[in-house]
């Protein structure tokens, strides 16, 4: 049967996500109590406690939009649900927002110069710049918000991870010399953008970015218990890059369709060019340490590209299987929840080949 707002070419594709569905549990947390976030990367002690809020998830939902049209949608796509790391993806963004504003005024800097206390003055933190943090290369060292960045050394991200020595302390390097996938460390990027913008960064995304291409009021994004911080005297959340320990962005399939339109047409709404010219070109450049990472988006690039799709596509994506796919070639803004990452290429795939037949 096709759905509302399905055009039959893409019915197959549809129907591949509605049956590949993630297994996580719908609760977020499976029987024994771990929470979804912390059993998948196999993290115990007192760094994996749980310290934002969770909200139970929907079923498998996306959207497909084709040069800006509603081509194919799934599930609830209204309904707000957890994403996780695409929340990375929103705080490049922001970042882009505070170079037009001057508040970043070069990449290259040391993030010391501009924040100050303790979190980027130490021997190791005060060289680190803000291209380091948005490369996911800055070797960034200490404990934020009560999580020491240790708990994500030695991470490894996709289905075929091996995790087995994750949380095990090795030597850090010099800053830009080593990719690592740290939570810890984009909440620190997150806590500097605070900085710099003095004010809540959910605040900066709504007024500058979110009504401004018209997305719902029903999108949140949320810190820790643990996370508030004063402010010029007023006491200030500061927001996660994920849900890992809970909290993040939880936002509905509708409005990361928004973004990703947004971000496909170079961060320009009806005419206004909200980020700088250059922005996503700079964050789509392949990092040195990593060919497939950007400025917190991912790229098929390097050894491990998809032939099969685009060189030019890129991702934001978040754990569990969610994902914002940007096809500039093919006009194509996908956005997938809960769709098993395992079969996220397949589904790529598919969907290519129907808008293109």
């Amino acid at each position: 049967m096709t759905l509302p707002n399905t055009i039959p070419a893409l019915q197959g594709v549809v129907d591949f996500a509605l049956s590949h569905e993630t297994g996580w549990p719908r609760s977020m947390f499976h029987e024994n109590g771990a929470y979804a976030g912390s059993y998948e990367w196999k993290e115990t002690g007192p760094w994996a406690e749980v310290v934002g809020p969770v909200t139970a998830r929907g079923g498998p939902a996306g959207v497909i939009l084709h040069h800006g049209e509603t081509v194919a949608e799934w599930g609830d796509p209204d309904r707000p649900d957890m994403t996780f790391s695409i929340a990375k993806s929103y705080l490049s963004v922001l970042a882009g927002l505070a170079v037009k504003d001057g508040l970043i005024a070069d990449l290259d800097e040391p993030i010391s110069r501009t924040v100050d206390g303790p979190h980027f003055s130490s021997d190791q933190n005060a060289g680190i710049t803000w291209r380091h943090m948005l490369q996911m290369n800055s070797e960034w060292r200490g404990v934020l918000f009560g999580k020491d960045d240790q708990i994500d050394h030695n991470r490894e991200i996709g289905p075929s991870g091996d995790n087995n020595r994750k949380g095990q302390l090795r030597t850090v390097g010099a800053p830009g010399s080593h990719y690592e996938y740290n939570d810890v460390r984009v909440n620190a990027l997150a806590y500097a953008l605070l900085r710099r913008f003095k004010r809540p960064l959910p605040q900066v995304l709504k007024e500058r970015i979110m009504d401004p291409i018209g997305a719902s009021d029903t999108w949140r994004w949320d810190g820790y218990s643990t996370s508030w911080i004063d402010l010029d005297g007023q006491q200030v959340q500061s927001v996660t890059g994920g849900g890992h320990w809970g909290g993040g962005m939880v936002i509905s399939s509708r409005d990361h369709a928004r973004f990703g339109l947004f971000i496909s047409r170079n961060g320009n709404w009806e005419g206004q060019q909200i980020l700088p010219e250059d922005w996503m070109a700079q964050s789509l450049t392949p990092s040195p340490t990593l060919e497939k990472y950007g400025f917190l988006w991912w790229l098929n690039r390097g050894p491990d590209a998809n032939p099969k799709l685009p060189e030019n596509a890129y991702n934001a994506l978040g754990a569990g299987g969610n994902a914002i796919w940007i096809s500039p070639d093919d006009g194509i803004v996908a956005v997938m929840r809960w769709l098993n990452s395992a079969y996220q290429p397949e589904f790529l795939e598919k969907l290519v080949e129907a808008i293109r037949t």
